[in-house]
């Protein structure tokens, strides 16, 4: 079953831009891009995940006005499921394919996005299709934005809880990119998800949840460009809903700044909290090994740690350089959650502490 690292993997090692943020022209030179990340996360008194992902990614200009992207990446996880509510993988193993391919056609204001992904784990399959347009003002100041994603999910658990199970996801979005000044550009985007389906995770004792799931997410952005050091503050900030009950805001901020020579370095850092799930069930672990039997009563309940009240903090660095036609970079990122750093409401009280540590590696060659 798709776990929280895979995914984290797969926001982190994506190469390709969304359609939200096509280029403005086609490519002049082809770039062949590679990423290593290994990710490790644990809680108190035990190593949970472990994962590995090596990713490659093509990107190439042909016929003038078209490009081609091509990506895949594997996903080696291996360790131990969470101590409590888990029914069957006491220890984990597990390897995701995954894989990408779109065109993009660019003409003098229009920019038109069409993309094919697909991933298989030993107990998951999803295929997805997706499209985007992008349209250019007259005075190419404004870029409005339209894209739509479809999921088709296959879940199939070796626990044979359920067998052959679907969950079709439809996204729209919609923004404006806008230049202010010289040295400012913004962005809003709007997004509405509309999922159906199996929700639950079948390998936790008690987990049933809703076979629908929509949500709805803000995403305001700031680019500034700072005169004195020629760096560059990239702001944004992210609020996030949806049927189940959670209600989710996310601060980003990283400075990019260049430092001679081919050198940048850039500090990131990242908020995050959110309140729970109208049917999360509380569960002390401390005090008893076995799973909270849910309300007498309740139509869908879970103690999953992803859908409690929580927050989080992310802290990362990137140091990249320019070697000719290679760019070669190097990000480290340290992430810590607690129930009790929720900023909306009182947060899981009995949430165990959780920190993850990703190393990313990556390297792309202009042809």
């Amino acid at each position: 079953m798709t776990s929280t690292a895979s995914r984290l993997l797969g926001a982190a090692l994506a190469l390709s831009a969304p359609a939200a943020a096509l280029a403005e022209a086609a490519p002049d030179a082809a770039t062949i891009a590679f990423k290593y990340l290994d990710y490790r996360d644990s809680q108190p008194g035990a190593d949970r995940i472990r994962v590995t992902a090596p990713a490659i990614e093509l990107v190439t200009p042909f016929a003038g006005n078209w490009s081609f992207n091509a990506s895949h990446v594997i996903d080696t996880i291996s360790g131990a499921s969470p101590r409590f509510h888990t029914e069957a993988l006491a220890k984990l193993e597990d390897k995701r394919h995954g894989s990408a391919a779109g065109l993009t056609h660019y003409s003098d204001k229009l920019t038109l996005d069409l993309g094919l992904t697909y991933s298989q784990e030993h107990d998951y399959v999803s295929r997805g299709v997706s499209g985007g347009a992008a349209l250019e003002s007259e005075d190419k100041n404004t870029t409005w934005n339209v894209g739509a994603d479809f999921m088709n999910d296959t879940i199939d658990p070796v626990n044979h809880i359920v067998h052959d199970e679907r969950k079709r996801t439809w996204e729209l979005s919609g923004g404006v990119t806008r230049i202010l000044t010289q040295r400012d550009i913004v962005q809003a985007m709007l997004g509405y998800s509309h999922g159906r389906g199996y929700f639950s995770d079948p390998y936790k004792v008690f987990d049933r949840r809703p076979r629908k799931r929509d949500h709805e997410t803000l995403l305001l952005r700031w680019n500034h460009n700072v005169a004195r050091t020629g760096g560059t503050s990239r702001l944004s900030y992210r609020f996030y809903r949806d049927t189940f009950g959670i209600r989710a805001h996310t601060a980003d901020a990283e400075y990019v700044q260049p430092l001679g020579g081919g050198w940048k370095l850039t500090p990131a850092v990242r908020l995050y909290t959110q309140t729970a799930a109208d049917f999360y069930v509380e569960h002390d672990a401390t005090r008893d090994p076995f799973p909270t039997n849910p309300p007498t009563g309740a139509a869908y309940f879970t103690e999953e740690q992803r859908l409690s009240a929580y927050g989080g903090r992310t802290l990362g660095l990137k140091v990249a350089k320019q070697i000719g036609r290679w760019t070669v970079d190097l990000k480290l990122e340290d992430y810590r959650q607690r129930g009790a750093w929720t900023l909306f409401g009182s947060g899981s009280r009995n949430l165990a502490p959780f920190k993850a540590r990703m190393v990313q590696a990556g390297a792309a060659f202009q042809f």
